[in-house]
């Protein structure tokens, strides 16, 4: 079911809303069709607040991996299939993987693995914007569509630059799509709550003109990282000019505000346009771990020797990286009589 709103300064009910605006913990896919746009948001609490205290991240550091499980939501979320889609950066900088699987159609769990004593001297210095703590490496964004099938990944380069940014050149490269990505990342205290909570918003907003113009009106011959290969002619669409712009005007703390719905946010940015808008998918944080599956990793992948190896105070003990679960088995499970 689609709504859509293209009047100002009016409750969203009368326009044509026929349920409650979003909260929380949803992707809500949106078209702006006069603008021949199409895009989605994603506002996180409850989910993110799981994924982020479960661990002792310093602070800049829960933020650079907020960001990052947005940016998975925001394209994991629109896979039609059954699978998971992972997002993972792997760089020579203080914080040197972040890792996000989005499990379709709404599971999502990630974690951050950082040089600690690196972190703190960023940090005492100033240091801590996405592409002071990534440094220099690769973005990969995998789609997995399970046994039986190809996955398909694609890798762009990070080099000192934001998530935002490097979104902007996965989809240039990819897709050949005119994007735009804004994330935002906050911790906020409300009254009656037990200390401050993590949450986040983003959103992807992407042109397609229906008559499939969006390819000529790229710059260059599709090798994005050779400058010489820009397009001097270059003219952008005017209708993507304006979309853009907009969200442009979108502050940080708009996209995380609990008070503003992801409906009413759109509503404030394009009403003069017209905003269509879907039904909202919710989301939440879930691990995919389980006694069966690691124990299925540990006989397929090590070898006898390797488990030998593992044995503390007669047991193998092993931590899932995302969510903490704490698993402990016999080195007997793994004969080959039992």
């Amino acid at each position: 079911m689609t709504t859509e709103i293209n009047m100002t300064d009016a409750p969203l009910s009368p326009l044509g809303l026929d349920r409650p605006e979003s909260g929380d913990d949803v992707a809500l896919p949106f078209t702006l069709d006069a603008l021949d746009c199409r895009g989605r948001v994603v506002r996180l609490g409850d989910a993110l607040d799981a994924i982020l205290t479960r661990h002792d991240y310093p602070e800049p550091v829960a933020r650079l991996l907020g960001e990052a499980v947005v940016l998975a939501g925001l394209i994991g979320s629109s896979l039609k299939f059954s699978g998971r889609f992972i997002l993972q950066t792997q760089t020579d900088g203080p914080v040197n993987l972040l890792v996000v699987d989005f499990d379709v159609p709404d599971g999502l769990r990630g974690y951050a693995r950082f040089d600690a004593e690196a972190v703190a001297e960023a940090i005492a210095r100033g240091e801590t914007q996405p592409g002071q703590l990534l440094g220099k490496g690769h973005l990969a964004m995998t789609v997995d569509q399970g046994l039986h099938m190809e996955r398909y990944q694609g890798i762009v380069p990070l080099d000192g630059g934001s998530l935002e940014d490097v979104a902007h050149t996965y989809f240039q490269q990819s897709e050949q799509i005119p994007t735009q990505v804004r994330l935002a990342v906050a911790q906020l205290s409300r009254r009656g709550e037990p200390g401050p909570n993590w949450r986040a918003g983003g959103v992807l907003l992407q042109f397609l003109p229906p008559e499939g113009g969006r390819l000529p009106d790229l710059p260059g011959d599709g090798n994005f990282d050779n400058p010489d290969a820009l397009d001097p002619d270059f003219v952008e669409d005017d209708k993507w000019t304006q979309a853009r712009t907009l969200l442009a005007t979108l502050a940080d703390d708009e996209l995380a505000d609990p008070d503003l719905s992801p409906e009413r946010m759109l509503f404030r940015l394009y009403h003069e346009t017209g905003v269509r808008v879907f039904d909202a998918m919710p989301l939440e944080e879930r691990c995919t771990c389980s006694a069966e599956r690691i124990e299925a990793m540990l006989r397929d992948s090590f070898s006898p020797e390797d488990r030998a190896e593992m044995v503390v105070d007669g047991e193998i003990e092993v931590v899932c990286e995302f969510c903490s679960a704490d698993y402990h088995f016999s080195p007997h499970e793994f004969d080959e009589t039992h």
